[in-house]
């Protein structure tokens, strides 16, 4: 009787014993789409995605997550948290203006910069300047708003803003397509990180 007590323990100790932790179970989840299987496959655990931005989110717990670096877990009393996705950027703003090289000749070019460059000194606003001499049709007065990436700026361009301090004005060649701006850094460079979080009760 006592032989078969003990295997009868045995056998429903073993699927009570191996059954993993909420953090053993995060530790194994790499990708968005494995943190989404393991929401599916536990409800009862009332787990969830966040997506967070630092500037943006501003709870307590969140500012921590946002601290974390991609592949993080950790638990605040019973909720746990692994850091699934994180992504830093670096977004730059400006104004500028475009000068159309296969209007104007070289030559024309650099005198324009000149000119418009010593109005600039002599107190004459970008935006008025960009109203007058910009060879782009942009209806921003010149403003970049925020931007990141070679899709909305060319690769030069970005990088010469990115190397230049705040209020320097500086000149900007795509030489292959005779584009040339003038450009005035107007903003710091502004940090950004978003991440994804997965989320669920149990540690």
């Amino acid at each position: 009787m006592k032989n078969s007590l003990a295997a009868l323990f045995l056998l429903f100790s073993v699927p009570l014993f191996a059954q993993l932790t909420v953090t053993e179970k995060f530790q194994k989840i790499t990708t968005v789409q494995q943190a989404q299987q393991f929401i599916d496959a536990n409800p009862e655990l009332k787990p969830a995605l966040l997506n967070l931005s630092a500037g943006k989110d501003s709870a307590l717990i969140d500012k921590r997550l946002l601290r974390q670096k991609k592949g993080d877990i950790f638990s605040v009393g019973y909720v746990t948290y692994k850091v699934v996705e994180a992504k830093d950027t670096v977004d730059f703003r400006a104004s500028y203006i475009f000068l159309d090289g296969s209007t104007y000749s070289k030559s024309e070019i650099d005198s324009l910069k000149k000119v418009i460059v010593q109005k600039a000194s002599d107190g004459t606003s970008f935006q008025e300047l960009s109203d007058q001499y910009t060879m782009d049709g942009n209806k921003t007065r010149g403003d970049t708003d925020w931007f990141f990436g070679e899709y909305m700026f060319p690769k030069e361009f970005q990088d010469a803003v990115q190397g230049h301090k705040l209020g320097e004005v500086f000149f900007v060649d795509v030489s292959d397509k005779q584009w040339h701006y003038i450009v005035k850094k107007t903003h710091n460079d502004r940090l950004k990180k978003d991440i994804i979080v997965l989320r669920a009760n149990g540690r």
